[in-house]
């Protein structure tokens, strides 16, 4: 077998991942597997801007799992990326100097592995969101059918490829082949062909709209709206819908305004933490999540939010990332019998409403950090796809919440890597010609049918 590596360097943790292939059928769609997934201790890439000399020395331990599980004779042969995502966008929007050192300290790191360093770069929105869609379609079998199949598929005239719905820290991606032929904002197509088939491919990242910069977003906006009504220093307390009655957490100003996604709401405040309090009360976080989506102004014929073109959707949708960590938390992702969207808002409306002492309680083994952002993150995650993508009761069930396909993590990495080694080609690879027993048998069965 040959081997690649692959590390997605997120913007809240950087994971490695070991993919395998036999040599001799590289082309085929869906034989490389996923062998090994390393998460990197400590926060992502992004977070050690200032202390950039760190930054690659802490993706060595993962560096070393991979090279137990690689044989020693094919390191040197085995191609190695990092691509980063809205963390380090974000910071190279922020900082630029320090995004540079972030990525030349990991580079130092990378190069100094011994497997065939290929690069280590900020990838795009739009890449990722391709990457992502490719990813799941390959482990899927969806590029290539053979005879009866394609037979098949043209009489059902399915949807042939599934749309990815991908979600992080800091962004947020939807992609997906759209029905019919559009001229409207042509910025956001993208035309691939693979496998001998023509794909216009619709994608779209939005940046500070993974699921932490969301909040943030929403923590500044509350602010904003809090203190215009309260100038008093005592009154530095916020009482916070999205979080669960009784708990409380403790932020400094600065930190909450420093990044791109904030910057612009920062003004002056009369103290220089939060004290924010949770209230536990779904209905309520849900119209202020709501706030964070601009739905005024579309310039296209149909819009996602902020003004941004959205095809109607068309076909199933895999989700995967956030979305499937966060609805697989709260048990909403049974593809068995699929649960329908009423069900899915009443569940979270339902964990909103635990005070914390029980969910504490129930789960002790979860970081505290997490656990209290579930509630916040499950009512995001509707918002978005319902109030930013539009999806609704009718077509919900077509969403597929996505954790692995197979042995694969679903996400961008393994189509990142298929299409910079070129494993995925433009035309259909040639049929093998028949094998000498293959060819023997048919002429006798010629010459049998003339006799």
């Amino acid at each position: 077998p040959q081997y690649g590596i692959v590390l997605d360097a997120g913007s809240s943790h950087t994971n490695l991942y070991v993919y395998e292939w036999p040599a001799e059928k590289e082309n085929d769609t869906g034989v490389v597997q996923q062998v090994e997934v390393c998460k990197v201790e400590g926060p992502g890439i992004s977070g050690y801007s200032h202390a950039t000399e760190k930054a690659g020395p802490s993706l060595a331990q993962c560096l070393r799992q991979a090279e137990e599980v690689i044989p020693s004779r094919q390191h040197q042969e085995t191609p190695v990326y990092l691509g980063a995502t809205a963390g380090m966008r974000l910071l190279s929007l922020e900082n630029k100097s320090a995004a540079d050192k972030v990525l030349s300290s990991v580079e130092k790191t990378l190069r100094s592995a011994p497997f065939n360093f290929q690069g280590a770069r900020i990838i795009s929105g739009q890449e990722e969101g391709a990457y992502g869609w490719i990813t799941i379609n390959y482990l899927l079998g969806s590029f290539k059918q053979s005879g009866w199949t394609k037979l098949l598929h043209s009489l059902k005239s399915i949807s042939e490829t599934s749309g990815a719905l991908d979600l992080g820290g800091a962004s947020t991606q939807i992609t997906f082949v759209p029905n019919e032929l559009s001229s409207e904002s042509p910025e956001n197509l993208l035309y691939f062909r693979l496998y001998g088939k023509d794909y216009r491919v619709y994608t779209h990242s939005f940046l500070c709209y993974g699921k932490d910069q969301a909040l943030q977003q929403k923590l500044a906006r509350d602010l904003q709206a809090s203190t215009s009504a309260m100038q008093t220093v005592e009154n530095s307390s916020l009482l916070d819908s999205c979080f669960h009655q009784g708990y409380q957490r403790t932020i400094n100003i600065s930190d909450l305004f420093k990044n791109p996604c904030t910057s612009a709401k920062k003004k002056q405040f009369p103290f220089s933490q939060l004290y924010i309090q949770g209230e536990g009360d779904y209905q309520k976080c849900r119209r202020n999540i709501q706030k964070l989506f601009n739905k005024t102004n579309c310039p296209y014929s149909s819009c996602s939010f902020n003004g941004i073109y959205l095809p109607p959707l068309q076909g199933d949708f895999g989700a995967f990332s956030a979305f499937y960590f966060v609805m697989n938390f709260l048990n909403l992702t049974s593809e068995q019998s699929p649960i329908a969207l009423d069900k899915v808002a009443s569940a979270i409306e339902s964990f909103c409403a635990r005070p914390w002492h029980e969910v504490k309680t129930a789960y002790h083994q979860i970081k505290e950090k997490y656990l209290s952002e579930y509630c916040f993150s499950g009512a995001y995650i509707l918002s978005l796809l319902e109030n930013g993508y539009e999806f609704t009761e009718k077509n919900w069930q077509r969403i597929h919440f996505l954790g692995k396909i197979g042995s694969s993590d679903a996400g961008w990495t393994l189509g990142y890597m298929l299409n910079l080694t070129n494993m995925i080609p433009a035309e259909e690879p040639a049929v093998p010609p028949l094998s000498h027993g293959s060819y023997v048998g048919l002429m006798v069965l010629c010459s049998l049918v003339l006799v």
